[in-house]
């Protein structure tokens, strides 16, 4: 018997958000082998989004799974995304529909309303599509349902009060972001294990950031285990966590899928020495002066200045963690070649309101003129 809901699911998820490209489009053939790779190691857990590629991640679902494994050997999770785009009530609720088409699924094992947040939760209340999403399940079009978060843990514990029959929540855990003040990981999963919710776990490495930290927290790393990548540190952290159904990975060559699978095929949770490894990791890493950005893109969603804000702040990054200072100024210039520089932001506070982890975005902008633009 399950001591809680989806136990029994494997620890490893592949999340279908950063799929790898060749000449701009999904390259569809290297997913297909990274599916079998996951299938054949045992994994089912799979997740996409309406708006991921604008659709292209769930038609390369269908492409590369759906349409070529049994549909009862696989778990497949989509969004519905009620902010992005500002859909109406009517359009928001037709997307299910949509992703159905796409992914040819049937159904879907898990559902979530996307990216829940302090700027469009009255959003998610005022269509009413917590109310839809049970409908749809009583309608077997989906067979459980939940939402993904990314705000304060007052503001989940009063979702989760408001709506107890939420059947799991996905959240943003990693070491990196545990006692951070913006993301608030722990505070956050305390908060849904208190309401004895399930959590599927995204961001596990940091948007990539943990697969290659600084060199502090890499030396601390390997010192531990010289063998063990960067990044199967911190999916191990929050995969060992109480409660967790699946730890989703974007990953995005088949290298990265060899590497997850090499430890997360037989997972065994880390033990008192491999959690005391991670504090080591998480003080080192709170020495480092760097931008908390995921590259998630949602800022750049309507930019009035078509500002690529992920690619300066990864330019700056450059700079702060690795003293790459020309390198950094070189990332910057490529990044802007025809697009706005971080000098022509008019503080709209667009990018704010959309960040999922509440960076302060105009004033990062305002240091990287300094330090990028010559």
């Amino acid at each position: 018997m399950e001591r809680y809901f989806g136990e029994s699911i494997p620890k490893l998820g592949f999340g279908l958000m950063r799929l790898p490209q060749t000449d701009g489009k999904i390259d569809i053939e290297q997913v297909k082998t990274m599916v079998d790779m996951f299938m054949e190691a045992g994994l089912t857990y799979f997740d996409t989004a309406f708006v991921y590629g604008n659709g292209d991640s769930e038609r390369a679902a269908r492409e590369a799974l759906v349409d070529r494994y049994p549909r009862e050997s696989f778990q497949l999770a989509t969004k519905l995304n009620a902010w992005m785009g500002k859909p109406d009530e009517e359009t928001a609720k037709k997307q299910l529909e949509i992703s159905l088409e796409r992914t040819g699924a049937g159904y879907f094992d898990f559902y979530l309303l996307h990216a829940v947040m302090m700027d469009n939760y009255e959003t998610y209340e005022n269509y009413g599509l917590w109310d839809f999403v049970k409908q749809m399940k009583a309608e077997g079009k989906i067979k459980h349902w939940g939402f993904s978060f990314h705000a304060t843990p007052e503001k989940l514990d009063e979702l989760l009060t408001l709506h107890p029959d939420a059947e799991f929540v996905q959240l943003q855990l990693n070491y990196a972001d545990w006692e951070n003040p913006h993301v608030q990981s722990r505070r956050c999963y305390e908060v849904a294990r208190k309401h004895g919710k399930s959590i599927v776990v995204m961001e596990p490495v940091k948007g990539g950031a943990l697969a290659n930290p600084p060199k502090p927290v890499q030396q601390v790393l390997k010192a531990a285990d010289e063998n063990a990548s960067f990044a199967s540190w911190a999916i191990r952290y929050v995969a060992s966590l109480d409660g967790i159904i699946t730890v989703l990975s974007g990953m995005s060559n088949i290298e990265q899928m060899a590497d997850n699978l090499s430890y997360m095929k037989e997972f065994k949770p880390l033990d008192e020495a491999g959690q005391r490894v991670i504090e080591d990791a998480k003080e080192a890493l709170a020495g480092v002066e760097q931008i908390a950005c995921t590259a998630c893109s949602y800022c750049t969603e309507g930019c009035p200045m078509n500002i690529p804000i992920p690619d300066i702040f990864k330019a700056r990054n450059r700079q702060l963690i690795w003293d790459q200072t020309q390198w950094g100024k070189n990332d910057y210039k490529n990044c802007t070649e025809g697009r706005g520089k971080a000098s022509d932001c008019i503080k709209c506070g667009q990018c704010e309101g959309a960040c999922p982890q509440q960076l302060s975005i105009i004033s990062y902008l305002e240091d990287c003129v300094r330090a990028l633009e010559e």
